[in-house]
């Protein structure tokens, strides 16, 4: 099976040896995967959240869009866009907003942050925020839904809005999910919902000053700085005061790790022993500086060549926009005559004939706790709930039982509590005492004829 992975990079700031190391490098590699359909987009709407200044919008978008493709992304095997190229896009964003529960939008990290900031500074609780920062959740949820993308690599910071994009695609699903499946003729939901996938082995570079690297703290080292720069900046990153021949700690030491993170195993493991030997930090940081360059030369050359060619980074982009509007196809089109959008003329569809000729189907509805576990159930065409299933780890392994029991419905058997199972394995329960086994199968079978 192949697994569609979207990934959202932000355009605001240059890039910097944290980013390089932290997400793009990982990142790059992770596209190369056989069974991996992958999605690179430069969320440009999302930039103007944070930035006003439309001279440092464009410069930034074009300085990442070169540094990413001079680091090896590969736009003949990825789909490479901007996010301000696909219209439906923000198309997407209202919908959604149409759905999405204000208490949900209320409860976003950056909104409440910004909000307890106010406060303690006794100003008006949304004094200085916009409308952009507060549906900030609802636009990450259009860029990820539109796509049904299966998996969302972000940091740890990034997990809430992930969950809240799921959330926001699980309403609508609920809310519009029968109307779809009856113009489309289709089973299952209109939105996948997207699996969080956290990597926890993700690099998080030190700064200048020992700190996490970050435009914040303005401790970054630029990625491409002129090697004559780059070299004033390694030297000037701050060490402990213990002398030549006096041995280092190299598990506490900033400049250690990034030495690691620009180092093969051998590498480091010989950096570690210098250290052990009491190496002079001028020497370690200079040994630092030409792992750095080593690695940084060749790209830098590459950034060079893209960034005075604006025109073939237009053409590449332009072109990913036409294959990211291609995945999307029909599919959108879909979603608004689910709505009650679309072209008037779409009213004498098929879709419209079935709603009007009252043929519904039944259908699993899936859905997160506040147990932290994954839960699904099927209701039959007139909406009663049948079956209650058992908790899950996780929306995939709820996602795969839902899909066996479309396709092996016939094979499930009653059990005496009056659970159900599935080859011997227990899937659920009855949702109610009212239920009988023959309305189950019947639903089943309905969706497997479909």
């Amino acid at each position: 099976m192949t697994i569609r992975v979207l990934t959202g990079i932000t355009t605001t700031g240059t890039p910097h040896l944290g980013n390089y190391a932290g997400a793009i490098r990982p990142a790059i590699l992770a596209s190369q995967a056989p069974d991996a359909e992958s999605f690179y987009f430069l969320a440009d709407y999302h930039a103007l959240i944070k930035a006003n200044d439309p001279l440092r919008v464009a410069q930034s978008r074009q300085e990442i869009a070169a540094t990413w493709l001079a680091c090896g992304l590969d736009p003949e095997r990825v789909t490479f866009y901007r996010q301000s190229d696909i219209d439906e896009i923000p198309q997407m964003s209202w919908l959604l907003t149409c759905v999405a529960a204000k208490g949900l939008l209320n409860r976003a990290h950056a909104y409440k942050a910004a909000v307890d900031k106010n406060q303690e500074a006794g100003e008006d609780p949304d004094a200085g925020i916009t409308a952009g920062l507060y549906m900030y959740p609802v636009l990450m949820a259009a860029d990820i839904l539109i796509f049904n993308a299966h998996r969302v690599p972000v940091g740890r910071d990034q997990v809430q809005h992930l969950e809240m994009a799921r959330d926001i695609g699980q309403r609508f699903n609920h809310i519009h999910g029968d109307a779809w499946r009856s113009i489309t003729g289709k089973s299952g939901e209109p939105l996948v919902l997207p699996e969080v996938q956290v990597d926890e082995q993700v690099a998080t570079l030190p700064g200048l000053d020992g700190r996490k690297m970050s435009k914040s703290y303005d401790n970054t080292i630029p990625l491409f700085l002129p090697a004559t720069e780059l070299r004033k900046k390694v030297m000037s990153i701050v060490t402990d005061s213990r002398a030549p021949g006096e041995p280092k700690d190299a598990d506490n030491s900033n400049l250690f790790q990034l030495y690691q993170a620009f180092s093969g195993p051998e590498q480091s493991a010989a950096m570690r022993q210098a250290f052990a030997d009491g190496i002079a930090w001028g020497e370690a940081k200079q040994r630092l500086y030409d792992r750095i360059e080593a690695t940084v030369a060749p790209l830098r050359e590459k950034y060079g060549q893209l960034i005075k060619r604006p025109d073939d980074l237009e053409d590449i982009l332009r072109t990913g926009a036409r294959k990211a509007r291609a995945a999307i196809g029909p599919g959108f089109e879909d979603l608004k005559r689910a709505v009650g959008l679309g072209r008037f003329a779409a009213i004498s569809g098929r879709g419209a004939e079935t709603a009007a000729a009252g043929k519904k189907l039944p259908s699993f509805k899936q859905y997160r706790e506040t147990d932290g576990k994954f839960y699904f159930k099927l209701a039959d065409a007139e909406g009663m709930t049948l079956l209650q299933s058992n908790a899950h780890d996780s929306p995939r392994a709820a996602g795969q039982l839902i899909a066996r029991l479309k396709s092996e419905g016939a094979s499930v058997e009653e059990t005496g509590d009056r659970g159900l199972s599935l080859e011997g394995e227990s899937i659920g329960r009855y949702a109610d005492v009212s239920i009988t086994f023959e309305k189950v199968i019947d639903a089943l079978k309905a969706l497997r004829e479909v």
